[in-house]
């Protein structure tokens, strides 16, 4: 992680491929296409990748969220069940329809716990978000039991899980509706791009239509196509699903060479006392695009990633300490900080904000370093980065 880490003839074909057709949009222009057509085609490479019914592709994973809740009826004043540690696209899809997000705490696999999940249903709750933050997954059997007890929707956001998986199915196609980013970073990048899947053919046809204003795609004349319902502009462009489809035909290269770098260096901590790793539920397997471990307390935590950095060891976080991916420092959700006017139901849906602390996060939190996964590593690059996190973390410990 991540694939731009990679790029080859394979994508260059692609692109230049759209490029010679003249034609960067995804929908008609049917004669000038030359038969490229590369959304298409990733859709359904997509489809057999994670071996699911139905892929819509967007132009980002925060689209992906939106329009996964959004085809499945979650709207103004639902309550969307998610966790403390995320990304901030998370909780901005979750508004963007009005709905209200409901952050619960986390456990030791880094997402959703399946019990502060319970506590949090109420009349209003319509859908449960698991994040898959880092490659891993949330305790899956657990939550889709809860959500079959309270006729709840259960979307997965595995922007950052492409290639795991749970039980022999892909993180994405457990849930009623799954999401994925293929953003700059992602182990599979498009640019900017993102995509739903699901085996439910009502909600495919309700994304087919809601990414593209509504368009109901039928006939060859895009003039004459009507609006079964009100959509927005979701679509992404042939350049970015280019890039998309020559990255996903690499995936398991890209998820091979993953899993190689990570065991490298987990072996390399794996017997130091103070080091424990993250959970992943059993029967569970990550993608390997980051390495997480746990420190004794915060202090030695923070004293790492000091000594990391002084060693030149890149690429590691501390999310405690991080803007974007973790509660503490989200001061403009906690005080809905916007451009324009919050409606008052979201306004009062969000008042538990003020006061709610999440001790249990924090205690994972505080204690965890993620270290990204890179594809460019040689291997001897590898073997010393693992030397130096070993001898920062013993020095540190001891």
């Amino acid at each position: 992680m991540p694939g731009f880490e990679l790029f080859s003839e394979a994508e260059r074909k692609e692109v230049n491929d759209v490029l010679a057709s003249g034609v960067l949009m995804r929908y008609g222009f049917d004669g000038m296409r030359n038969g490229h057509w590369k959304a298409k085609e990733l859709e359904h490479a997509l489809q057999k990748q994670l071996n699911v019914k139905h892929a819509q592709l967007v132009s980002s994973g925060t689209a992906a969220v939106s329009v996964a809740l959004a085809i499945a009826g979650v709207g103004a004043g639902d309550e969307v069940i998610m966790p403390t540690f995320t990304f901030v696209a998370s909780f901005e899809a979750i508004m963007m329809l009005g709905a209200i997000p409901i952050l619960v705490d986390i456990d030791d696999t880094l997402t959703l716990d399946p019990e502060a999940v319970k506590k949090a249903i109420t009349p209003k709750t319509k859908a449960v978000m698991p994040v898959h933050m880092c490659g891993s997954m949330a305790n899956l059997d657990a939550l889709k039991t809860l959500c079959d007890e309270h006729k709840l929707l259960l979307i997965e956001d595995a922007c950052q899980a492409i290639g795991g998986t749970y039980k022999g199915k892909a993180l994405g196609t457990i849930g009623d509706v799954g999401c994925f980013s293929f953003d700059f970073v992602k182990t599979m990048t498009c640019g900017e791009g993102g995509a739903i899947i699901t085996n439910n053919s009502n909600y495919a046809l309700n994304a087919d239509h809601y990414i593209d204003h509504g368009h109901d795609h039928m006939g060859n004349d895009r003039g004459a196509e009507t609006h079964p319902f009100l959509g927005y502009n979701f679509r992404i462009s042939e350049l970015n699903a280019a890039v998309g489809l020559a990255q996903v035909r690499r995936l398991p290269e890209f998820l091979a060479i993953q899993k190689k770098h990570y065991t490298i260096l987990r072996n390399a901590l794996e017997d130091i006392p103070q080091v424990t790793f993250r959970t992943v539920p059993e029967g569970g397997e990550e993608s390997y695009a980051f390495l997480n471990f746990f420190m004794p307390n915060l202090e030695t935590a923070r004293n790492i990633m000091l000594g990391f950095k002084e060693n030149g060891v890149d690429a590691c976080f501390h999310y405690y300490d991080n803007n974007w991916h973790y509660v503490r420092k989200w001061a403009h959700l906690k005080e809905l900080k916007s451009l324009y006017p919050i409606t008052e139901e979201v306004k009062k849906g969000m008042q538990y904000l003020q006061t709610q602390t999440f001790d249990q996060s924090d205690h994972y939190i505080a204690r965890n370093i993620s270290c990204l996964i890179k594809l460019s590593w040689t291997e001897e690059e590898v073997n010393t980065r693992a030397q130096k996190m070993r001898d920062v973390i013993l020095t540190n410990v001891n």
